[in-house]
């Protein structure tokens, strides 16, 4: 089965991604201690229809959910590793030494790009950015074994390598994948593997590559929401995502200013 894009889904990504750069560099600016989740979802769904786009999350079903996700976009704060709802549920407000992750996606004519990052709302503990560089690190080692020729298993090794070489825990179950046609889409990209192993990368492949790292164990729950995974020790988690054009050489990120 082929996974690439045709050179025309390509140029429609690049825009799709330039755009959702610039919603999520604006929706970072605004998430500041005292503003609710809610009130960023709103801004986030306004951002993205005034551009003439439509949220990818918003009523998306992925698959082994009961109900379709409510929002715009995900708000996961502290202990919550992805897929915190910003609009349901005790009202979510940032403060002061919270870190917080936020994960969107959009679709362009047809095309869907996903993007997240995560971030500390003012003076932090160390221990926070330290998880927060250390994840950063993470996906930009994802992003630099994504090459054309190589294999699935080489970027969910260089994932764990960095991460695990520094104490942090690596979710398993979650992981990255392919996307452009739809919001998921195969090949799953796991966070940890082997050199060598899985489907191998080809120039036109589009991945969103995400890696989710704890500063405790690996181990998640999901939340009664059914949406929102947690670190089952209740430390706290870091997550980042890219997606990326596989090429002959270096990838392309797409969702980049």
């Amino acid at each position: 089965m082929s996974y690439t894009k045709t050179p025309e889904e390509i140029t429609r990504l690049r825009v799709a991604g330039k755009r959702l750069a610039a919603i999520l560099e604006k929706l970072c600016s605004m998430t500041v201690a005292g503003r609710s989740a809610r009130a960023l979802n709103e801004k986030a769904e306004q951002l993205i229809r005034n551009g003439g786009d439509t949220p990818a999350f918003l009523r998306y079903t992925p698959e082994g959910a009961t109900r379709p996700y409510p929002a715009t976009l995900c708000v996961s704060m502290n202990d919550e590793v992805v897929h915190g709802i910003p609009n349901e549920g005790p009202e979510k407000i940032f403060k002061e030494g919270d870190i917080v992750g936020l994960d969107i996606g959009l679709v362009h004519e047809g095309m869907v790009v996903d993007m997240a990052k995560t971030f500390g709302i003012g003076r932090v503990s160390v221990e926070a950015q330290q998880l927060m560089h250390t994840t950063r690190e993470a996906l930009e080692a994802a992003i630099a074994a994504a090459r054309g020729g190589t294999c699935i298993g080489d970027i969910g090794y260089a994932v764990a390598a960095l991460a695990k070489g520094r104490g942090y825990g690596v979710v398993e179950v979650l992981g990255g994948h392919g996307v452009g046609n739809a919001v998921h889409e195969e090949p799953f990209v796991p966070n940890v593997g082997k050199k060598g192993a899985g489907p191998k990368l080809v120039p036109g492949m589009v991945l969103a590559l995400e890696p989710m790292l704890n500063a405790g164990g690996k181990d998640v729950v999901l939340a009664r929401d059914g949406y929102t995974f947690k670190t089952a020790d209740h430390s706290l988690s870091a997550h980042f995502e890219h997606t990326v054009l596989i090429t002959g050489g270096a990838p392309e990120i797409l969702t980049k200013r």
